[in-house]
This record gives structure tokens, sequence and C-alpha cells, in this order.
């Protein structure tokens, strides 16, 4: 194990009607003139908007908004938020809604607090130093932004998506009641709960050794997603699973499952790049292209590979070590299939035509990828390649 630094400081407040106390906690955290951050008209249609304002209301404290957040959050809304918070001398911002209202409200956040262009965070020309504080309101258990450090947003102009970090974006709280999630399609459910595997599964995918303990707490997440995505999928209303899929989202995303180890991240970064382009759901982007980096990786280093196979999807040992690994991938596959993901470029729309200038993207700056196995763009190439069909 590596030696680390931890620092998680945001208050959860979780439960059946806890946004009921959303007033409460923006006072106790600074808040006097409020943005209310949102995406599109499921807040409003569901009630929870008007349950919100109510608080706010009761309680004196004046807000604006600004709703229209898109999945895979565009920059024009962050500097128009940028602007507003500016001229109208907002203090604190209430995100409601899933990850992306959050990643959008961090980078307003950050962006607000920053002389220059709030893009410079995401091309690591400047370091976030300073940000507008952020409260949640979750309705969507996915991202993980509810208790992370980092935002991702997309450049409309340029087309690249990219992340950003810094302790000073953690929301100063977090309002979790699973009951908000029940209205979710399945197919957004299962999207949110394969971005909460995957999430485990770049930290799992380590070549740190002797971190046994992060290794048991990645594990038995991923145990309980499998146990409970099927649940939820069957009965949309089962508030238990409802609560421990939330709580799985955000712990996946809140690095106290990858102190002291080298993360990959791999997955993600191929990722976003179709997600920018197409504009595909995240987590159904990510259930092409997680199965597919395994497969590729698989020969090079198959060593986390077994210990997933056999711990979290009990397979029993096989003659080789590769058998036994493909065996936990075929697992994976067949249970991201069985909650209605896809599993190849066809079924996102995507083409592999778009190899090429997605693997372009990706490398612009820089000459590897991901940690687990160091890829090449030729690597990342193949993973695409093994993406467009199901071997």
């Amino acid at each position: 194990m590596e030696n680390f630094t931890f620092y998680a400081p945001t208050y959860f407040d979780f439960g059946r009607n806890t946004e009921s106390h959303v007033a409460m906690l923006v006072k106790r955290f600074g808040g006097t003139n409020v943005l209310l951050h949102y995406g599109g008209g499921s807040i409003k249609r569901s009630g929870l908007y008007d349950r919100v304002t109510k608080c706010l209301e009761e309680e004196g404290i004046p807000y604006g908004e600004l709703g229209g957040v898109q999945p895979n959050p565009r920059s024009g809304l962050v500097y128009e938020g940028i602007d507003l918070c500016r001229r109208e001398g907002y203090d604190f911002i209430l995100a409601v809604g899933g990850g992306s209202v959050i990643d959008s409200a961090k980078a307003i956040a950050a962006g607000t607090c920053y002389d220059g262009d709030f893009w410079d965070f995401y091309t690591k020309k400047a370091t976030i130093q300073k940000a507008l504080p952020v409260g949640v309101v979750l309705t969507i258990a996915a991202a993980g932004s509810e208790g992370s450090t980092n935002t991702v947003i997309t450049n409309e102009k340029t087309g690249f998506k990219k992340g950003a970090g810094s302790d000073v974006l953690r929301p100063r709280f977090s309002i979790l009641n699973p009951e908000l999630t029940c209205t979710l399609p399945p197919y957004q459910t299962a999207a949110g709960a394969t971005d909460i595997m995957i999430h485990i599964c770049e930290r799992y995918f380590s070549n740190t050794e002797e971190v046994e303990i992060t290794d048991r707490l990645c594990e038995a997440v991923l145990k309980t997603m499998i146990y409970e995505t099927p649940r939820v999928i069957k009965n949309p209303d089962h508030y238990e699973a409802r609560a421990n899929i939330m709580w799985a989202g955000m712990i996946a995303h809140n690095n106290v499952c990858c102190v002291g180890r080298v993360q990959d991240w791999a997955s993600h970064h191929i990722e976003h790049e179709l997600s920018a382009l197409y504009d595909v759901t995240h987590g159904a982007g990510l259930a092409v292209i997680a199965p597919a980096w395994m497969r590729y990786v698989l020969t090079v280093n198959p060593h986390k590979l077994v210990q997933f196979a056999e711990r979290v999807w009990d397979v029993p040992p096989q003659q080789t070590e590769e058998q036994t690994a493909l065996k936990g991938i075929e697992a994976f596959e067949a249970f991201l299939k069985s909650i209605g993901m896809p599993l190849t470029f066809a079924e996102i729309g995507a083409s592999e035509k778009d190899i090429d200038t997605l693997t372009k993207k990706l490398f612009e700056g820089q000459e590897t990828e991901g940690n687990y196995v160091k890829l090449t763009a030729g690597d990342v190439k193949k993973i695409y390649e093994y993406a467009t069909r199901r071997l």
C-alpha cells in the first residue's frame, strides 16, 4: 500500500423526505444568495422543484435559477452560469439532479472564482484553488459526483470531453433520498448501476500490491450492485434496493475505495470520446468499452482479472489464469446484458469508421493511457475494434 491523504468533508443527509432539510443545510453551510441549478423538466413534473423552492422561500433565502443541464453537460451552460453568478452575486450553488447537474454546478463554482477561462482547469493549464460552495439534492444514483472531487464537461466548440478535480469541489452537503430515484426508467437505472460498477473497476484494477482492505471494499460494492440492480429493475419502487444502490454510488467515487493504490481510468477516458462524439449515455458507453478493455488487457496482465473472476463472480479456477479471467469477463458481460445494457458499437449507434478520430482525440497531448496496462494509441484502437463486435 502506498502513502496517501484522504479528506472527504461532505455532510450526507440520507433517507426519506430529507429534501425538506435543504434550506437548513444551505444556511448551515453559509448560503445567503443561491443559484438553483437543474436539468430538464423532471424535477418539476415530480414536484421536487416545488418542494425545494418552498423550503428556500419559507426560510427567506433568495435564489435564482439556471436549468437546462443536459446529459454529458456542456461548456456553454457553464459559461452562462458563471456570468449569472458574477452578475447576481450568488454565493452558493444548489444542484438538484444527477451527476451531469452536479458536474456543471462544480464547473460554475470553480469558474466564478477564476479570472481566466474555466476550461483551463480541464486542459490542465490551471488548477482549481477556490470555488463557490455547492450543495446537492441527488435524483440519480450513478456518477458519484455528490461525494467526489471531480467534474466532467464537454466543450461544445472543440468536441472534447474532459475532467477536472480539486478537494474544494466536494459538495458541502448532499441530500440522498432514495425515493427520488424510483421514477427513473429501467434503462437509466441500469446505466447508472453500470457507471457505479466501472467507477469501482477503475480503482480495483491496480498493480499496487498488498491492498487487501480496499480490494475487499471494492468487491463488496460490486457484489452489492450485482445483487441489488436486478431487484430494482424488476421492482422500481423497492426502497431498500434503491437505498443500497444510492449509497454504493457515493462510496464508488469518493475515493474511500482507492486510497493507497494506483488507479487505472482507461475505460472512462476511452468512453469519454464515445459520449462526446455520439452523446450516448455514459453508463451505456462504459458497458461497451469496459469489457472490451478487459478482454484486451487480459493477455498482458491477467492477475487482477483472475481475482475479479474468482471473488466477484465466483468463478472456480480454470486450467489457466487466462481461462479463469475470461470466465469472469463473460459473467460481467452476461450481467450487463441481463439488465438491458448494450455491449457493442452498433447498439449505441457508434461507427467503426470513427475509430481513428476517437483515438486521435484521446491521445492529443499524451502518449499512453491507463495504468493497469499502459496503453498506446494502437492498443486503444484495438479496444475500440473489440467493442465493434463481441468476441
